[in-house]
C-alpha cells in the first residue's frame, strides 16, 4: 500500500507504463487546486506552474475546484485518467484529515502518489482591526468574557483554520463560533476586513499584505520563531499562549 508522507503537499495520479506510452509529457498538464483563487494553496500552485512549464516543456493549466474542504477537487484528480496529466496540490487538511472526517468516494492512501514536499508554514492569528484587544492576552480575555459570541472564519470542517481553532479552544478554554467559507482564505480575510467576522488563523502568504496595509491586525504567529518577513509579529510564546505551535504544509 502506498501512503502519503505527512509532509507531502503535491500528489499526482500514477503514470502509465513508460514502455507503452509516448514521451511524457506530450500535452498540457492540468494542475488542480482544491481551494479558491487567491488562497495560499492557489498562490503556491501559480508560483510553481512557471518552473514546471519550463522544465516539462508543456503548458500548466490551473483549475480551482472548490468545496467540502478540498474533497471535491482532490476527488476530481483521483477520478481523472491515470496518465500523469492531472496533478493535485493540497495540504494536510485536503490530503490527510479529510480521510478521517468525510465519507469519501476515494482512498487518500491508495489513490494518490506523493511527488514532492512543499513548504511548511506557521499560521498568524489575524483579527479585525477594531476588535477591542491589543494583543493575544487581551484577545483571550475578550473571548472568555464573550463566550460563543466571537466568530472565526474557516475553509470548512477539517480545514487548517478549523483545526487550529479547535486546538486553540482546547488549550486556552475559550469558546467561539466557526463560520465556514467555500472558497477559503481570500474571502475570509475580506470579511474580517469588512468586520463581518472577528478573526482567523491564516498563512502569511495571503494575510501579510492585509496586515501591513492596516486592513487587519496580527496578534501572534503560531511558532517559536518570528517570521523573517514580519519580525514585528510576536510568537505565541511571547504573546502569552506558550507552546501553541500550529503549522501547515
Amino acid at each position: 500500500m502506498k501512503r502519503l508522507c505527512l509532509a507531502v503537499a503535491l500528489a499526482t495520479l500514477a503514470l502509465p507504463s513508460l514502455a507503452a506510452a509516448q514521451a511524457y509529457p506530450s500535452r498540457p498538464i492540468t494542475f488542480i487546486v482544491p481551494y479558491g483563487a487567491g488562497g495560499p494553496v492557489d498562490v503556491l500552485a501559480r508560483a510553481l506552474s512557471e518552473p514546471m512549464r519550463s522544465a516539462l516543456g508543456q503548458p500548466i493549466v490551473i483549475e480551482n475546484i472548490v468545496g467540502a474542504n478540498g474533497t471535491i477537487g482532490v476527488g476530481r484528480a483521483v477520478h481523472a485518467a491515470p496518465d500523469g496529466y492531472t496533478v493535485s496540490i493540497g495540504n494536510w487538511p485536503s490530503h490527510i484529515t479529510n480521510g478521517a472526517i468525510y465519507n469519501l468516494n476515494y482512498d487518500i492512501q491508495k489513490d494518490l502518489v506523493p511527488v514532492a514536499r512543499l513548504p511548511q508554514n506557521p499560521y498568524i492569528a489575524v483579527v479585525r482591526k477594531d476588535l477591542p484587544a491589543n494583543d493575544l492576552k487581551e484577545f483571550m480575555a475578550w473571548l472568555k468574557a464573550n463566550p460563543d459570541k466571537a466568530t472565526e472564519g474557516t475553509a470548512g470542517l477539517g480545514s487548517g483554520q478549523h483545526i487550529s481553532g479547535v486546538y486553540f479552544q482546547k488549550i486556552t478554554g475559550v469558546k467561539f463560533q466557526f463560520v465556514p467559507y467555500k472558497s477559503g482564505s481570500s474571502d475570509i480575510i475580506r470579511d474580517i476586513t469588512a468586520g463581518h467576522i472577528d478573526f482567523t488563523f491564516d498563512q502569511a502568504i495571503t494575510s501579510l499584505s492585509h496586515i501591513k496595509g492596516g486592513n487587519v491586525r496580527a496578534l501572534a504567529v503560531t511558532s517559536d520563531k518570528r517570521l523573517e518577513a514580519a519580525p514585528e509579529i510576536p510568537t505565541v510564546d511571547e504573546a502569552g499562549a506558550p507552546g501553541i505551535y500550529i503549522s501547515t504544509w
